[in-house]
């Protein structure tokens, strides 16, 4: 994951992680999200998860506290 960590339709090697921290994200050159929210969240200690919303029932799947993403934390 410049790779990136969900994307597989613009990286056929991406590579989906289960947890990474913020510095491992910035180390690897990973695209997670804007620059200003990523550092907001950095800063802030708030954990970001990442997902595709584009498929029908996953945001009720994060919601509900299912593993379907990556988790973004210190």
């Amino acid at each position: 994951m410049a790779s990136t960590m969900w994307i597989r339709e613009k990286d056929d090697k991406a590579i989906k992680f289960d947890h990474i921290t913020f510095e491992d994200v910035l180390r690897k050159g990973l695209k997670v999200m804007d620059t200003t929210a990523f550092t907001l969240s950095q800063e802030n200690e708030l954990p970001i998860i990442v997902f595709d919303m584009n498929t029908r029932g996953n945001l009720m799947k994060v919601v509900c506290g299912e593993n379907i993403g990556t988790q973004v934390s210190l």
